[in-house]
């Protein structure tokens, strides 16, 4: 099957992600909990790529060279977190 991407605004992805924080999932049947934990854990991981391309923006935008420093660690300190997490 060809694969393909949709864009949808980002305020409603985190509202995707929080509501979806909410379900009673116990209540379901093991199939559709392992379907639940897949779909989240899918959207979860697609925002920590988002957050992380965001902190490697604010280098490239930096004002001054100590914001630029200041960016850069907070960069790569997201990034060492993102790849604990998903590896």
């Amino acid at each position: 099957m060809n694969q393909k991407n949709v864009q949808i605004p980002m305020d409603v992805f985190n509202l995707l992600i929080q509501f979806m924080e909410y379900w009673e999932i116990y209540k379901l049947d093991r199939a559709t909990q392992d379907e639940y934990h897949y779909v989240y854990s899918v959207l979860h991981k697609k925002l920590d790529t988002l957050k992380l391309r965001e902190s490697y923006a604010n280098i490239i935008f930096a004002e001054d060279e100590d914001k630029r420093f200041d960016a850069r660690m907070n960069y790569l300190q997201h990034k060492r977190i993102i790849k604990q997490i998903y590896e």
